[in-house]
């Protein structure tokens, strides 16, 4: 055991990438012990990716880079202004409410700091906001990505746990709404101290505009609903709708219902069965092409091959850290190192709120050193066995990992979502890690809440689940 995870620390403080210092830890151990045959290596890495599940993984990241080069974030940018940009800091709150429509197609962190936030900070900035703030706000709205459906980290958990996926999608809804309340009370607050005013005049025919496309996509899943009651078969009433809508859409012009759509559509298409969240994803990849190139006419072959080729070499490093993490947790798992550190924080607490307080501050500081989709991986093989001998539910273990991933990916040494935004606003990792701080206090209180109160995470799938 000593070994193995001696020789991962040393590695990573060596400055050897996450999955090159799992993997070349886990030959380590191997060869000194002698007790695995060199072939398990291979075995357990190719076993790590032969997941149905882990096929959401390119599709979600497809999803998101099609979402950005259709330009759909300058519509849902746009759709924001008009909604809450009258409000103090307004492009404050127009980046977290963005940032909450982007999440429901790419799932991602990194998809979301690097294609909105682009437009964003630069908004932001040219508007005279602090180059601090305007970072401060995108990094924390991009934490959003994860927790809001659909999710990548859910996804790899789910698999990890062997929970499901789609009431870790459900489960992730009302937390997002906590967390997005918690930033919108943040923005106002910093606001009224700096005496801050709206960034667009308000306008009725604006707000009157936004909240009718917001009308309009809610009347999707109502509509339908109505008339499954009046004995209209699912598949006709969801097909009915959906051709009036996009009639509706054409003749109306709205910026922004399709885009408003893509969430509604894979979280409707998992609750009524018509598709698994690893067909979901494909399913986002779809509707992302049919915006693009049917509706806006905004792709090209060339965007086209550009998105497909940033997505296979995103792909190709995520799974890659799949497969190291998959032989590391093995090891973990045979030499008894799991089993061993399971016993050692049993023997400190069976009480499982002080568990969870103890769980919260290792996970988060493993996410300031190691990758989501790695952390997850080793993680859940070891803290998994202690949440369901507690009586913990592990859908509600899920939210509060991936949260604290999420925070940790705002944080040196590792945190992507901090380099991607100082790459972005062309600072400093020093000053941005200065701006971001402040924004922890938002992030901080949902987690407490969403620890400490499972009903926030676990209410919305026992509802769905209690209406089957």
């Amino acid at each position: 055991m000593g070994i193995l995870i001696g020789g991962f620390l040393v590695l990573m403080l060596l400055g050897l990438p996450v999955a090159l210092a799992m993997i070349c830890a886990s030959l380590l151990y191997i060869l000194a012990t002698g007790s695995v045959p060199n072939v398990i290596v291979a075995q357990r890495m190719i076993a790590g990716v032969e997941s149905f599940p882990l096929l959401a993984v390119p599709f979600f990241i497809l999803a998101g880079n099609l979402m950005n080069i259709a330009g759909i974030t300058g519509r849902i940018y746009n759709f924001a202004v008009a909604l809450v940009g009258w409000m103090r800091g307004g492009l404050g709150q127009v980046n977290i409410i963005g940032s909450v429509i982007f999440s429901g197609m790419s799932g991602t962190a990194i998809a979301d700091a690097a294609g909105l936030g682009t437009i964003e900070i630069k908004a932001m900035r040219d508007h005279g906001y602090s180059a601090e703030f305007s970072v401060g706000v995108t990094a924390a709205s991009a934490t959003l990505g994860p927790i809001i459906p659909p999710s990548l980290p859910f996804v790899i958990y789910g698999m990890m746990a062997n929970v499901s996926i789609g009431s870790l999608f459900l489960g992730g809804v009302v937390p997002g709404i906590v967390m997005t309340l918690l930033m919108m009370a943040t923005v106002a607050f910093i606001a009224r101290r700096n005496n801050w005013g709206g960034d667009a005049l308000f306008s009725w025919k604006k707000l009157g505009s936004a909240s009718t496309e917001i009308a309009v996509v809610l009347a999707f899943p109502l509509v339908t609903w109505l008339l499954t009651r009046a004995g209209v078969s699912v598949n006709t009433a969801v097909g009915c709708t959906l051709v009036v809508l996009l009639l509706a859409d054409w003749y109306f012009d709205f910026s922004a219902v399709m885009a408003l759509m893509a969430p509604v559509i894979l979280i409707g298409g998992m609750t009524l069965g018509w598709f698994t969240p690893t067909e979901a994803a494909m399913a986002a990849v779809i509707w992302a092409l049919f915006l693009g190139l049917v509706r806006y006419r905004s792709m090209t072959l060339k965007t086209l091959v550009r998105a497909t080729v940033d997505t296979i070499e995103t792909t190709a490093s995520v799974l890659f850290i799949v497969t190291a993490a998959s032989i590391f947790a093995w090891l973990l798992t045979v030499s008894q190192a799991a089993q061993l550190m399971t016993d050692a924080i049993l023997g400190f607490t069976q009480n499982k709120w002080m568990f969870l307080l103890l769980a919260n501050v290792l996970i988060l500081v493993v996410g300031c050193f190691i990758d989501t989709i790695a952390a997850i991986t080793i993680l859940v093989p070891i803290l998994l066995p202690i949440v369901l001998k507690l009586g913990i539910d592990p859908i509600h273990f899920g939210l509060i990992m991936t949260l604290n991933l999420m925070i940790g990916l705002l944080h040196p040494p590792l945190g992507m979502v901090l380099f991607v935004l100082a790459r972005v606003a062309r600072l400093s990792v020093e000053r941005t890690t200065m701006a971001i701080l402040p924004w922890l206090v938002p992030l901080f209180a949902a987690l407490i809440a969403i620890t400490y109160i499972p009903e926030i995470t676990l209410w919305l799938p026992r509802l769905v689940a209690a209406g089957k």
